[in-house]
This record gives C-alpha cells, sequence and structure tokens, in this order.
C-alpha cells in the first residue's frame, strides 16, 4: 500500500468504504460471474524484494500459474527465484498437485518456461 500512496493510485471502491466481502456481495447481485473468484496478489509479489522485475519475467509467472490453475489447481503462486520456481498451494490441493503424472506434465510446462521446480 506504501508503494500505492507515493504513486496516487486511486482507490475508489476503498474510498467508499466498500470491504471485499461488500464487493463481493454487490458483484453477486449484480449477477457478475466473478464474484466469488479467488483473489490473487499482483504477479510483482512473486519476486524477492529488490529483484529487477521484466515484463518477461511478469509473463513467465503468468504462464506458470495459469498452466497450474487450467490443471485444476485453484489457489496457486508462483515464487520467481531466478532460474527456481516456487510453487505455492493451498493444503486442500495437494492431492491434485502430488500426483505422479500431474507432477510430470507441470515439471515439463516450467522447463518449456526456463524454470526449474521447488516443492
Amino acid at each position: 500500500m506504501q508503494a500505492a500512496k507515493e504513486l496516487d493510485v486511486v482507490s475508489p471502491l476503498k474510498e467508499a468504504g466498500l470491504t471485499k466481502k461488500d464487493i463481493r456481495e454487490l458483484s453477486k447481485e449484480l449477477g457478475l460471474p466473478t464474484w466469488n473468484k479467488p483473489s490473487f496478489a499482483c504477479l510483482s509479489s512473486r519476486f524477492p524484494y529488490g529483484n529487477k522485475i521484466t515484463l518477461s519475467k511478469l509473463n513467465m509467472v503468468d504462464k506458470a500459474e495459469q498452466f497450474l490453475l487450467d490443471m485444476g489447481i485453484t489457489q496457486v503462486r508462483v515464487r520467481h527465484h531466478g532460474e527456481i520456481a516456487r510453487i505455492e498451494i493451498e493444503s486442500s490441493e495437494r492431492e491434485i498437485f502430488f500426483d505422479i503424472e500431474i507432477m510430470n506434465r507441470i515439471g515439463n510446462e516450467l522447463k518449456k518456461l526456463d524454470l526449474l521446480m521447488l516443492l
């Protein structure tokens, strides 16, 4: 939030006093398909503090996360550590993730993105 303040980012929903819960309820009432979609932090949060973030690296993380979402994992973060991808998932989804066939597919996809998987 400090960076947002420093850059004069406008947050109209926050300024209106709306909470995440309020926004979800209003979205549901309006029939928006995203009303119960899991929230995701900014992709730049996937990088260690002080690391240079490039569009290429952001795309790499985005593609890796999208692949995992397409595999059926609903809450995922791919942390970028140079050539290593540290994957974070909810404990309730471990059964999906740790299936050997799924792990092999994930590993192969990450290799295409020039990343190594760290569990």
